[in-house]
Formats: structure tokens, sequence, C-alpha cells
């Protein structure tokens, strides 16, 4: 008679990789040595630095986070059919994230030592489990979820579009330093930085012994371990890891990651026992991957017109697809492409002022507002901006409106031009309520605080979350500290945007079924923007608001500053950070796939794995939603 539980497990395990390439005689014998693990929310499976345990996990029930404690930040969340604890199995080493269970939660722990053998037989349950592991992909055979080691999908940026990386070799440098053991540390940082190179090698009798890198400087020498004086014998890395030349940007990254390390030497026969011929690093890497944002930077600034700034605008994207591809961390990837976004509104609004008969009148200052302004407008959406200039006598004040109206309009003119949409509402720094002098911004603000209507909430929640995009950087600054100081001079109108925080409960219905639109255009779709991020988005502005902290405008980064403001409840916030990444990073992809904004999403084309990736996040919402709810009171003002 059959093992009626054994017999379960392995109906379960064959759903998903690697655990679906076995035989089924293979799965039901190992299926006998599987141990079910139950735990209670908040319990810790493994710790940072803990000893490697004897087998893997698999989420059958539940949610398990995986943390960097170092970074006060989840890098994952695991759930049903994902596999996690891989350390001990591919490295033999220590733990180096802490597991935590989101939720009551059922494991499978799978035996390593009854595992091995299946590795060594079954090549795709090797390579699933290499890749996973180096790459953080529990899904590799999902095209859309591949990781940057198959190379399946390879940003249209790089110039070896029609080639896998698995294929594509690496571009290392030839420029080779190189310094005795004897050498003492402070000649190699001097030498280092004149030749603004990340890694010095060491050689004897013309062979390579070891490497010093930057961060070996700051490990070693930076923390005292060791005084500048050392000798290079003393902090270098021995014996070096050498390859040959002809080495794929799959196999480089590969190698780096399976060592820990951030540089490989090549040698004439990929040994130590050879003349060293280039170094590698991570760097170069991404340089051959074509993620080069300061090529784009510089071509940016470079540009004469508007119109030479539009198909630089695509590579932008084209490196926001690259990124995500690679499963670039979503803060990183936000911070890089709003960067030069940046770029490309202050290059556009230089070229505006290069328009206009006469130079400014007056210091101004050019405001991005809404997702802009939070440096979460990642795909090409509408404009929110404003124009903010410094306050002029009365008898000057219209001229000087009309000078800024007139440059206003070229700026948005200009900005349509690069792919821009011009903002349906009209919220526009050439709109003239959009377009005012310190002193009637002030007056404009202190209204909505003071009177708190629907309208004045609704504008508040895009105006405020505004950041300066090209000019004085003091006019903004005090125009911030006018809006804090109001806000706590009128502590109602915090109840009132904590209302309009909670317009959008929680995005699931009955059975936990997902809340799609019911009508009209977008009829049965799943609204992201309006369900999911929002909720996240306008909780974060009313608790940074409330704290008075002014100059954080980014919706994690909001976050990240209340956990630290609030102890007690960092898990929560630092949870919230981490779903606004994981909603925004989605709803980009979508909008990449599907050539629009990604706000609306056709559920049925998603697997079950997406699906439940955004599930995930609801729980959450639910739970700051209901803080806020609580914090300001928001029933009395309903």
């Amino acid at each position: 008679m059959k093992n009626t539980i054994s017999y379960r497990i392995a109906d379960f395990l064959k759903r998903y990789p690697p655990f679906s390439n076995l035989l089924g005689v293979q799965l039901e014998t190992l299926s006998e040595e599987v141990s079910i693990i139950y735990k209670e929310k908040g319990h810790t499976i493994f710790s940072i630095d803990e000893s490697a345990h004897p087998q893997f996990y698999v989420v059958h029930k539940g949610a398990v986070a995986l943390w960097n404690l170092a970074e006060k930040s989840v890098l994952d969340i695991c759930d049903e059919g994902d596999i996690f604890g891989l350390r001990p199995l591919m490295a033999n080493e220590n733990y180096r994230l802490t597991a935590k269970t989101e939720e009551e939660t059922i494991l499978y722990a799978i035996p390593i030592e009854k595992f091995k053998p299946y590795i060594r037989e079954n090549r795709r349950v090797a390579d699933f489990l290499v890749e996973s592991f180096a790459s953080n992909t529990r899904n590799p055979y999902d095209k859309s979820n591949r990781g940057q080691l198959l190379g399946d999908v390879v940003p249209s940026s790089t110039n070896h579009s029609n080639q896998l990386l698995d294929l594509q070799p690496v571009d290392y440098s030839q420029n080779i330093e190189s310094v005795s053991t004897e050498t003492t540390i402070k000649t190699i940082a001097q030498r280092m930085t004149s030749k603004r190179i990340g890694a010095m090698l060491i050689e004897k009798d013309g062979l390579p012994i070891g490497i010093i890198t930057d961060k070996d400087l700051r490990n070693q020498i930076a923390t005292g371990e060791y005084p500048i004086t050392s000798k290079a014998k003393n902090i270098m890395s021995s014996p070096v890891i050498t390859y040959p030349t002809k080495l794929t940007l799959t196999q480089a990254q590969m190698a780096m990651m399976k060592s820990n390390i951030s540089h490989l030497i090549l040698t004439k026969d990929g040994t130590v026992n050879t003349k060293a011929v280039g170094i590698l690093s991570k760097h170069d890497i991404m340089l051959s991957l074509g993620n080069n944002p300061a090529a784009l930077v510089k071509a940016v600034k470079r540009s004469a017109t508007v119109e030479e700034i539009k198909p630089l605008r695509k590579g932008v994207m084209n490196l926001l697809r690259g990124y995500l591809d690679q499963h670039i961390p979503m803060a990183l990837t936000s911070k890089i492409i709003s960067e030069l976004n940046d770029v490309c509104i202050k290059r556009t609004v230089e070229l505006s002022l290069q328009q206009m008969d006469t130079k400014p009148p007056t210091k101004f200052a050019w405001l991005a507002m809404g997702s802009q302004g939070r440096s979460e407008q990642l795909l090409h959406t509408d404009q929110d901006n404003a124009l903010l200039f410094e306050d002029v006598p009365d008898s000057e004040y219209e001229q000087t409106r009309g000078y800024f109206l007139e440059l206003a309009s070229l700026i948005t003119k200009g900005l349509h031009t690069i792919g821009y949409e011009f903002c349906p509402a009209d919220m526009m720094g050439s709109n003239p309520k959009w377009c005012q002098s310190l002193s009637g911004f002030k007056k404009m603000t202190t209204t909505w605080i003071a009177s708190p209507g629907p309208e004045e909430v609704l504008l508040s929640s895009i105006f405020f979350d505004y950041s300066r995009a090209y000019g004085d950087k003091e006019l903004v600054t005090k125009l911030s500290k006018h809006i804090f100081n109001t806000v706590e001079k009128y502590p109602i109108f915090l109840s009132h945007l904590g209302g309009s925080a909670l317009m959008n409960p929680s995005p699931t219905g009955f059975f936990r079924q997902f809340l799609v639109e019911q009508d009209g255009e977008h009829k049965d779709f799943f609204d992201i923007k309006q369900r999911a991020l929002m909720p996240l988005v306008d909780a974060a502005r009313v608790l940074i608001l409330s704290k008075n902290v002014p100059d954080i405008s980014n919706t994690w980064e909001r976050y990240e500053k209340m956990a630290e403001l609030e102890p007690n409840n960092k898990e929560l916030f630092l949870a919230c950070g981490y779903a606004t990444k994981a909603l925004l990073r989605f709803r980009t992809k979508q909008g990449l796939l599907n050539k629009d904004s990604g706000r609306y999403i056709n559920l049925e084309a998603l697997n079950k794995e997406e699906k439940m990736k955004l599930k995930r996040t609801f729980k959450t919402i639910k739970e700051i939603q209901e803080v806020i709810n609580i914090r300001f009171m928001v029933s009395r003002v309903r």
C-alpha cells in the first residue's frame, strides 16, 4: 500500500521545477525522505551566519521572507512552490540571509544527501538549481521571469542583441597595473586613485599571485585592522582566481557569484602559471551588457535640440528593460532611470531657455510632481509639473509671470516631443495656476491645508510629492518649509489626507479574488495603480507629513524613514517599502511588455506565480490602511 503522505508530497512537488524534471519513480522515492515542517508566523527558519542545515526547503503553504539584516531589507518573499536555503547545497557555506515566516507556513524539507544523486543524473535539475541560486530566480523556465544568466532576454541596448549571453564574449581591460608583495598599501592606494582603477594585481616573477581591491582597502585599512604602511602581502587575496580570455558573460558572472568576488584575472592559459593579460570587473560586465547610463547622460547633455533627446529617451527605456531582465534591485533601477529622466528634463529646460529672447528676470525652479517627483515614473507617462519663481514687486509681477508662462510652454512642448504626454488635467507649468511666485504657491497651499475639501486634498496629493528638476534650490526649500509648518498648524488636514489614502480599500474581494474594473474601456482589467500602488503612496505621504520630515518624496524611502523613526512599527513599514517596489517592478514590466503605462493588467494573461506575487502585497496594504485609519482618526472627517 502506498504511503499516502509521501504520495501527496510527490503530487505537490511534481508541479514545480526542478522536481517536475524528475521521473515519477524518482519523485516517489525522494518524497519518502521529505520532512514536513510547520512554523507559526514570525518564526526564524535559519539566520545569517548560521551553520548550514542538512536540507533545503520548499514552501507548501504560507510565505517566507528572506532578509538581509545588514541592510535591514527584505530581498525576496517565497511562497507556494518556491525553493530557498540552497547555499549548503551549492556552496557549502553558512547562510548569508535570514529566513523568517511571514505567516503560518508549511515547509517540505528536502534532504541534501538524498537529492544529490538526482542532480548528477539530471542536467535540467542541476541547471535549475545553479541558476536559481546564482540569480535568485525561482522559475527560470518562465520566459518573462528568466534571470540574466540564461540570456534568453537580451537588452536591446546591447551590441549583441542577436546573441545569447551564454555565447557573448567579455570585453576585458588589458591595461593591468601590478605591484610586488612588498609595495606599501599607501603606494597602492595612491596608484589606484591616480589610475582610477578599482583593483591592483600583485605579481611575483611576472606571475599573478594576489589582488587588492577597493573593498580590501575599506575593510582592512579604513577599519584600522592594518596600518597604511603595511605591505601588499598582508591584505591581498591569494591565490587569485584566473580564467582564460575566451570567457563568456555568463561564465564570468557565474565565476564571480560562485566565489563571491568582483574581479577575475585573465591569463594566457587560464591558470596562475602564465602571465596575466587582462582583468575583468563586475563593472566591465555591466558595460558589456550595454548598461552604461554615463554614456546616455553625456549624449543628452550634448543634444542641441529636443528632437535629438527623443531617441535617447528610447535608450533609457532599453536600459530599463535590461535592468529588469537582469533583476537589478528596484531601488537602484528606479534611482538610475529617474536620474536619467531628470537629465532629459533638465536639458529640455536649458534648450527652452536658449529659445527665449532674454534671460530669466528672476530666480526660478522647475518642479516635477506626482510619480516623477517621487522618482517612480519609469515608463513614458503624462506630465505633472510646475514653475516656481521668486517674489517680485507687484508692478513687475504680470510681466515676470508672462515670461515664465512663455518659457513653461516651450518646456512642456519640449517634454511632449521627447515622449512625455501632455497632462489631461493640465497640471503643467504652462497653466497659469501652476506657474506662480513663491508667495502665490504659499497662499494656494495654505488654502488647501486650512480648508481641505475633496478637490484640495486631491491637488495636494499630487503637488506635495514634488522635487526640483531644475533651478534654484533655496526657493524650493522655502516652499517645503512653509508646507510642513502649515500642516503642523492645521492637523485636521492630516485626517482628510488620511481619508483620501483609504479611498481604495484592499485590492481583493470575496474569496481573495482581485477587484477588477466593472465597466468602461478597461472592464475586467486590474488597475494596479489605483488599487495597489496608490494606497501605499498615499499612506507614505500622510505619514511623512505627520512627522514633519521634508526632502523625502520617494515612497519606499519615506517608509524606510518611518521605520527609523518608529522602531515598533519597523517591520510593517519595511514591508510597505518592499511591496511598493515589487508593485512598481510588476507595473513597469507589464508596461514594457504591452507598450503602455502598465496601469491596467489583463489577469487572464498572468500565470499563477505572477498572480501570487501580486496578492502577497495586498495584506501589507490592508495593514497600513488600518494604521492610517486609527492614527489620523479618519472616521471623524467622513
